[in-house]
């Protein structure tokens, strides 16, 4: 199946179940787990399928009786699939007479499953019973199509990121949508950025998992490797439904990952402070209300800088606590990438003391400014940090600062995301300064228009407007701020061919004109005798 077939399945599927939706009571909310763990089903079926061939051929035979054994989940197991009992099958379901009640068929498919495979016990949803009996039948078809049926490889996981992209467009379940979801063309520059191709990968506010789930796709391109293999992975998050939604993601896309519904801020549930190789995150942006007397606060060896407390003994937002996790769970090679509100990079009092602190470790790498509408529930602009304390000696004083406010591809009239070319230009830009190779962005210049208009002498320089490598001693002649913008300038573009004065002219003829019209609008009015 190609890309645009994908693209295509992907979209009717969902103009087919929201359909569904619309005509009934539902709200998006209500009918976002069901419907996934509709597609979780269906997928099971569809790897069950597959791997069925793969583990007839690699049963052993019994060389007393000469038959082969039967098979078992562990088998299974090993090619990557779920070993679902005939009742936990989607086919058995989507054939049931129209006298048997459905919503308690697809709930005891769900227990059955849950039954077999302990790390999805209490995460699969059983509350069909919902439904109207109608739309859930008509959605169990939805699934059942030919197309679907003979998806393989990623299609389900494609169809599934897809669908929480959706559900988090219409703000279905989280606060402001983001907390569950973060859009792809973030979550692409963060693992294109710091390349987390092996060891520990950690998410300590991991929402629906999206950032493990990139991470596969980037091992499997890049390194054509399985992704439990290459990586192991660790995820905390505070809410109970994205906790669910995180292992039905790892399941659907077959990575093997410990999620632990746990608050990071009161918890190192994991413990992997110093372990891991690569961190990123999404976190929830100035979270008030942390119990700045809580004992694991004051004891946590995730804090070396301390809380960031306001005169008062409070803490007034959790940013700097996040960065300081962040940084505190990496080991001596580790690089980290994460998403933070744009007031951070200014923040002063105790947030700026513990900013100076951070950036005087040498492992602050990059701050990218990011413009408008990348979130599809909010609108404000954020900066993704990274941190990389395997940064080169002679990297040490230096950030690579990126300006990319005004790089977007502008998908609606309240959405952006990143072209291909800009994406693949600004990963060019971090490499350059990563390995001390300014030539690196000449390879990808030659196909890249965007990297060619910026980079027109095919290698690295410092771009106004756009790009600046910031020594620590500019960073304190800028009081320690991190903002982009400080540093890279503001490029103005003047069109030396363009007719200003003739232009003037013609608004100001256009201006008349109006005045004018407004002018035999009124005496109209005025005229008129009541």
């Amino acid at each position: 199946m190609t890309q645009q077939n994908i693209k295509q399945l992907e979209t009717e599927l969902w103009d087919a179940a929201d359909d569904l939706r619309a005509n009934s009571k539902l709200t998006a909310a209500e009918y976002k787990d069901p419907l996934l763990g509709l597609v979780l089903l269906r997928f099971a079926q569809n790897r069950y399928e597959d791997a069925k061939i793969e583990v007839q051929n690699n049963l052993p035979i019994n060389p007393r009786t000469g038959e082969k054994r039967e098979a078992n989940k562990e088998d299974y197991t090993a090619a990557g699939a779920i070993m679902l009992p005939e009742k936990a099958k989607y086919d058995y379901l989507a054939n049931l007479p129209e006298s048997e009640d459905i919503a308690q068929a697809i709930n005891n498919a769900m227990k059955l499953i849950e039954a077999e495979y302990p790390d999805l016990e209490g995460i699969l949803p059983k509350s069909y019973q919902e439904f109207d009996d109608k739309l859930l039948r008509d959605l169990v078809r939805v699934f059942n199509k030919d197309a679907v049926k003979n998806a393989k490889g990623d299609v389900f996981g494609r169809i599934y990121e897809f669908f929480l992209m959706k559900f988090s467009m219409q703000g279905a379940g989280a606060q402001e949508g983001g907390e569950f979801f973060t859009p792809p063309s973030l979550v692409n520059l963060i693992v294109n950025f710091i390349q987390p191709n092996h060891g520990i990968v950690h998410d300590p506010a991991c929402g629906s998992g999206g950032m493990f789930v990139q991470t596969a796709h980037f091992i499997k391109d890049h390194d054509n490797k399985s992704v439990n293999e290459a990586i192991t992975v660790y995820g905390t998050e505070l809410k109970s439904n994205n906790t669910r939604l995180a292992k039905m993601n790892l399941a659907i896309h077959g990575i093997e990952g410990k999620i632990i519904e746990s608050n990071s801020f009161y918890s190192n549930p994991h413990n992997l402070t110093g372990k891991c190789d690569f961190v990123m995150a999404n976190p929830p942006f100035n979270v008030d209300k942390i119990d700045a007397k809580n004992k694991f606060l004051a004891d946590d060896e995730r804090l070396p800088f301390g809380p960031p407390l306001t005169g008062k003994g409070t803490i007034s937002n959790g940013n700097y606590l996040w960065m300081q996790y962040f940084h505190s769970y990496l080991n001596e090679t580790g690089r980290a990438g994460f998403v933070m509100a744009s007031s951070a990079t200014d923040a002063g009092n105790a947030e700026k003391r513990i900013r100076q602190q951070l950036i005087e470790t040498g492992d602050v790498e990059c701050i990218v400014a990011i413009s408008n509408n990348f979130f599809y529930t909010r609108s404000l602009p954020c900066h993704v940090w990274f941190f990389n304390k395997g940064k080169k000696a002679e990297n040490k004083d230096k950030v690579l600062m990126i300006d990319a406010r005004n790089t977007f591809r502008k998908v609606s009239t309240t959405i952006n995301d990143f072209s291909d070319d800009q994406l693949e230009g600004l990963t060019a830009i971090m490499n350059a300064f990563r390995t001390n190779n300014l030539e690196a962005v000449s390879s990808s210049a030659v196909e890249n228009a965007w990297l060619a208009e910026h980079f027109p002498k095919g290698k690295y320089q410092d771009v106004e407007g756009l790009c600046k490598i910031a020594t620590l001693d500019e960073i304190k002649e800028q009081d320690y701020s991190l903002t982009p913008g400080r540093y890279v300038g503001v490029k103005i573009d003047i069109d030396m061919d363009f007719d200003y004065k003739g232009r003037i002219r013609d608004i100001h003829t256009e201006l008349a004109k109006l005045n004018t019209e407004a002018n035999t609008l009124m005496q109209q009015i005025q005229s008129v005798k009541l």
